[in-house]
């Protein structure tokens, strides 16, 4: 017994006529009998009563019918889903990023995979910048972005967009009225930042701004958490140099003053992978104008 067989065997039992059962299954008349012969003699029972004129189904021949067109329907539902799977359609995509775009370039992003492929699900994972490569390489994640290149050799990357970094202060701070800033005239200032001693491409980034400003911070507190920064400027209790993607944070407690230093955003993802799911993402992040 074969699929096609049983094919045949639901036409034949909707039309109970050999010759439009053949004309619509696209046979000849004698190839349709010799095929429901042979699943009969398979099967050890009739299916049909026939005659000369009339062809019917037999007790054995209705219940089969009724079974065979449930697994029919079921056998399509699960290829369509396979299929589904195979093309990258139905899936999970597990994704690591920094805090700084979870209001601006990552739900820009998602809305894009919602509406091109609806049935695949993206776990969002918060990860540092040091933790993004080992991450990626023990498969905890499947993409990360990140703000800095990978090191890893294993590890792909696509720049995504450069963007300022911006000094960010308390609403009322008195620079909000300046008509232009100058990093070097804050000295003075309180920073809350990350550690400045931090081996990522962030810290050094940091490092090489406040060089160029010709001083070294003042820092009342540290984090590397940018919702924790905002908070404590928001709080009055310093001011923090950002990328401008946290702009979309605290919009009423906050201002962000753009300087001329900029930072990058890459996506990455292991060279090997050949997920369909992933390369559904990467399609759907070369399409996106971020």
């Amino acid at each position: 017994m074969n699929l096609q067989q049983i094919q045949y065997f639901l036409a034949l039992a909707d039309e109970l006529h050999f010759w439009k059962t053949s004309e619509k299954v696209f046979i000849t008349q004698s190839a349709l009998s010799r095929q429901i012969k042979s699943l009969e003699q398979e099967l050890g029972f009739q299916l049909f009563k026939r005659d000369k004129r009339n062809v019917q189904l037999t007790g054995a021949g209705e219940f089969l019918r009724t079974e065979f067109t449930k697994i029919l329907t079921d056998f399509e539902s699960v290829t369509r889903h396979a299929k589904q799977i195979a093309e990258g359609e139905i899936g999970t995509i597990r994704i690591g990023h920094p805090a700084s775009i979870t209001f601006s370039v990552l739900p820009k992003i998602l809305s894009e995979l919602a509406q091109k492929h609806p049935n695949i699900i993206a776990q969002m994972f918060e990860v540092d910048s040091v933790d993004i490569d080992t991450s990626l390489l023990t498969h905890r994640i499947d993409l990360a972005f990140n703000r800095e290149l990978p090191k890893a050799k294993e590890l792909n990357s696509k720049l995504l967009m450069t963007e300022n970094f911006a000094l960010v202060v308390p609403a009322n701070h008195p620079i909000n009225q300046a008509k232009k800033v100058n990093l070097s005239e804050l000295k003075d200032e309180w920073f809350v930042l990350p550690s400045l001693a931090g081996k990522s491409e962030h810290a050094a980034q940091l490092r090489a701004i406040f060089a160029e400003a010709d001083f070294l911070p003042k820092v009342r507190f540290e984090s590397d958490f940018g919702a924790t920064l905002l908070g404590l400027v928001a709080k009055g209790l310093g001011i923090s140099v950002m990328p401008f993607s946290y702009s979309h944070y605290l919009p009423e407690e906050v201002r962000f003053i753009k300087i001329p230093p900029t930072s990058s955003l890459y996506a990455i993802w292991r060279t090997n992978d050949k997920s369909s799911v992933l390369k559904n993402f990467l399609q759907v992040i070369e399409n996106n104008s971020i």
